[in-house]
């Protein structure tokens, strides 16, 4: 047997990192108030979901690593993510981001509904700030806190060339760990959230500003079709700087 026999292929050696924290992610009990809601949620139930199998325990990232892009939401929803068990999957969050990314061609369609349904990303991925569904969709500080530690790891296994935070609360927490890691060139003032903001950070790596793609923003028009695909292109453009 040669060497080259004896060596795993490269994106195998890459994803065991990414196993290991999805795993280390879905069996998380640190939070017990974000534990308890998201069973108490897999057990009520909303009633057009009363046949399905909730997830209802704190979601991995999706997409392989490593990622070009890495996209960083808010939360799980209750009766999406924490549902079907799949970031941005099952709810209408979910039915613009990927109908973006399919566009975009960071994914193989347009449309998410479980975690059995073939989706695939393409040179992207999706984590969190808060892997557990909180209520009201409102985690607390000491909760964010206590993920930030899933999403530095998650940055460092994806290794990406373009963060793109949905939402301001991304946005800070994603900005914080920038910080930390030397990475943005002025922390002070720090650089403010908004649509199509844009950060070149110390290395080359890129940070970009969308709005979350929530029902209150979209059915507003605060956020349009148009806005979020802006986001995307810009972000493929970069990757390739």
């Amino acid at each position: 047997m040669t060497s080259n026999q004896l060596k795993p292929p490269q994106s195998l050696t890459l994803n065991r990192p990414l196993k290991q924290l999805n795993l280390e992610i879905e069996t998380c009990t640190r939070c017990p108030r974000l534990i308890k809601h998201c069973n108490q949620v897999a057990i009520d139930k909303r009633a057009a979901y009363r046949d399905d199998d909730y997830w209802g325990k704190p979601v991995p990232n999706f997409g392989d690593a490593p990622a070009e892009i890495l996209i960083v939401g808010l939360a799980p929803g209750a009766h999406g993510a924490n549902r079907t068990g799949r970031m941005f999957t099952g709810d209408r969050s979910g039915d613009w981001l990927y109908r973006a990314l399919h566009k975009s061609k960071l994914a193989n369609q347009g449309v998410s509904i479980d975690r059995f349904d073939g989706t695939k990303l393409i040179g992207c991925a999706i984590t969190a700030v808060c892997c557990c569904a909180p209520p009201d969709n409102k985690p607390t500080t000491e909760e964010i806190n206590t993920c930030a530690t899933f999403l530095d790891r998650a940055i460092d296994v994806y290794q990406p060339r373009v963060l793109i935070t949905l939402g301001g609360l991304a946005w800070r927490a994603t900005l914080k760990h920038t910080i930390e890691r030397d990475w943005v060139i002025a922390p002070s003032p720090r650089p403010k959230f908004g649509h199509g903001a844009k950060v070149k950070l110390t290395d080359g790596r890129w940070m970009l500003g969308s709005y979350h793609p929530s029902q209150q923003n979209t059915f507003t028009g605060r956020l349009t079709e148009k806005m979020l695909d802006s986001v995307f292109k810009t972000a493929k453009r970069l990757s390739k700087t």
